[in-house]
C-alpha cells in the first residue's frame, strides 16, 4: 500500500514529530509509506522536499499570493490579543502547485498543513482517498488553532475574539466559508477523519465543517524502546541536574505559548517552601523568571529523543497546566518513561493521566487546586513508585508505535475497500 503523508514540517513541532513517528512505523510493517513536506530537516530518505514551479514568473505569482494573505490579516493588527499564538489562513502561497507535484499513492494522509497545502486547490485536484489527522482544532475553524472555548466553529465562525473582531463576515469567516465550499465537494466516503482523543472526536462530531464525515479516535505512538524508564541518578547527572530532592519536569516547543500554561504552573509553585525541596526542569524555547527561592534549570531546545528520554526519567513528576490541549506527545513520552503526571483536566489529557494509576488532575485554570495534587503526589514515595510502573504499563499497551500503526493500516484498508 502506497501511503503518503503531507505536513508542513519533518521533524520540528510536536505534530511534524507523530507524523514521522506514523511514517517510520508503517514503513517497519513494510508499508510504502513516504513523506512530502515544505521543510525538511530529517535525514530520512524517505521524505522529499516539496519544490516550487521555477522561474520568475511562478515566483511572482507566490510573492503576489502572499502578499495578499498577508493584506487580509494586516486590518486585525490592531485589534489581535498581544499574546496570541498562531492563526492560520486555508490559503497558501504555494497556491495548486503541490497538488500537481503528488507521487502516485493510495492514500494521501493529510497532517498539519499550515502554508503548505492551499485547501481548495488541493481538494479540487486530488482524486486519492484521504485520511486527515487532527492535530488540532484549525481544519475545521476559521483559522484559530484552539478556539479557546469560544464555539463558533459549530456555526460558521465571524466575530472571532482571538482577531478581535466585532464583524460578522470577518476574515474567520471568509476562512470558514471557503474550507465549506471545498470540503462540501467531497463524498463522505473519500475522507475519514482521525482523532487522538474524545476530546476532539467529539468537537469534530459538533463541527459545522467536518461533522459529515467519520471520525477514528486513533491515538499517536511512539518508540516505547527509546522512550523507556532510565536510572533517575544517572539521567539527572547526564543533563546537569541535582542528585537530590523532588524534579518537576514542563516541556513545550516554546515556554511563551499561552496554552502550554506555564504561567499557571509558576502561580502554582509561588506557594512552595523551600523545605519542600522541589526542584524545576524546563525543556523549550525562551528562559522565563521563575519564583525567587525555587532552583530552576533550564534545558534549552532538546531534539534528540533519547536526550529527552533522559530528562523524563531523571524527573519525579512531569506537569502539564496546559489550558487547551490535543493529545500531546509530551505526556505519552513521560508515562513510556515510568513518570507519573499532574496537570489540568483539559482536551485528551484526561484520556492518559488517570487518576490514581498514572497520574493526579486538577481543574483547568485552578493554580491552587494543581499545588495540592503536585505536593500531593510527591508528598507519597510508595505510591509514586506503584503508579510510575503504571505508567509504563499504559504506555505499552495503548500508545506503543505498532499499536497506532495498525489501527491506521486498518483504517487505510477499509477507506481503499469503500472506494475500490
Amino acid at each position: 500500500m502506497r501511503i503518503l503523508h503531507l505536513n508542513t514540517n519533518d521533524a520540528k513541532g510536536g505534530a511534524a514529530r507523530a507524523a514521522h513517528r506514523l511514517h517510520t512505523g508503517l514503513r517497519r510493517l513494510g508499508q510504502d509509506s513516504t513523506m512530502l513536506v515544505l521543510r525538511r530537516s530529517s535525514d530520512d530518505p524517505h521524505v522529499r522536499q516539496a519544490t516550487p514551479s521555477p522561474g520568475p514568473l511562478a515566483w511572482m505569482r507566490r510573492m503576489l499570493r502572499e502578499r495578499r494573505i498577508a493584506r487580509d490579516f494586516e486590518r486585525y493588527r490592531a485589534t489581535r490579543q498581544a499574546d496570541l499564538v498562531v492563526f492560520s489562513d486555508d490559503r497558501s502561497p504555494l497556491a495548486g502547485e503541490i497538488a500537481r507535484e503528488l507521487p502516485p499513492c493510495d492514500v494521501v494522509h493529510l497532517h498539519w498543513v499550515r502554508k503548505f497545502i492551499d485547501l481548495s486547490a488541493f481538494l479540487a485536484t486530488n482524486r486519492a482517498p484521504m485520511v486527515w489527522t487532527l492535530h488540532d482544532m484549525n481544519p475545521f475553524t476559521g483559522g484559530c488553532h484552539y478556539d479557546e472555548q469560544c464555539g463558533r466553529f459549530r456555526e460558521r465562525c465571524g466575530r472571532c475574539p482571538q482577531l478581535g473582531s466585532n464583524d460578522d463576515a470577518d476574515l474567520s469567516r471568509q476562512i470558514w466559508q471557503r474550507k465549506q465550499s471545498a470540503l462540501e465537494r467531497i463524498d463522505p466516503r473519500r475522507l475519514r477523519i482521525a482523532a487522538l482523543c474524545r476530546w476532539m472526536a467529539k468537537a469534530v462530531e459538533s463541527s459545522s465543517l467536518l461533522g459529515r464525515f467519520a471520525v477514528s479516535i486513533i491515538p499517536n505512538g511512539l518508540d516505547t524502546e527509546v522512550f523507556a524508564p532510565r536510572e533517575r541518578s544517572e539521567a539527572r547527572a547526564q543533563l546537569g541536574l541535582p542528585a537530590q530532592g523532588r524534579l518537576l519536569l514542563f516541556v513545550a516547543e516554546s515556554l511563551r505559548n499561552k496554552w502550554k500554561g506555564f504561567a499557571h504552573l509558576l502561580e502554582a509553585l509561588r506557594g512552595l517552601k523551600p523545605t519542600d525541596n522541589i526542584a524545576l526542569a524546563s525543556i523549550g524555547r525562551g528562559r522565563p523568571e521563575t519564583p525567587s527561592g525555587l532552583p530552576h534549570f533550564h534545558l534549552g531546545e532538546i531534539h534528540d529523543d533519547r536526550l529527552l528520554a533522559a530528562a523524563y526519567s531523571a524527573a519525579d513528576l512531569f506537569v502539564i497546566p496546559s489550558v487547551q490541549e490535543n493529545l500531546p506527545n509530551t505526556v505519552m513520552e513521560s508515562l513510556a518513561c515510568g513518570t507519573p503526571v499532574a496537570g489540568f483536566d483539559v482536551g485528551g489529557i484526561p484520556d492518559m493521566v488517570r487518576p490514581g494509576l498514572t497520574g493526579a488532575l486538577a481543574p483547568m485554570g485552578d493554580a491552587a487546586a494543581l499545588q495540592k495534587v503536585i505536593t500531593n503526589l510527591l508528598s507519597d514515595s510508595t505510591a509514586l513508585a506503584k503508579m510510575s510502573a503504571h505508567c509504563r504499563e499504559v504506555a505499552v499497551k495503548e500508545y506503543a508505535l505498532e499499536v497506532q500503526t495498525r489501527r491506521y493500516t486498518a483504517l487505510y484498508e477499509e477507506l481503499l475497500a469503500a472506494n475500490s
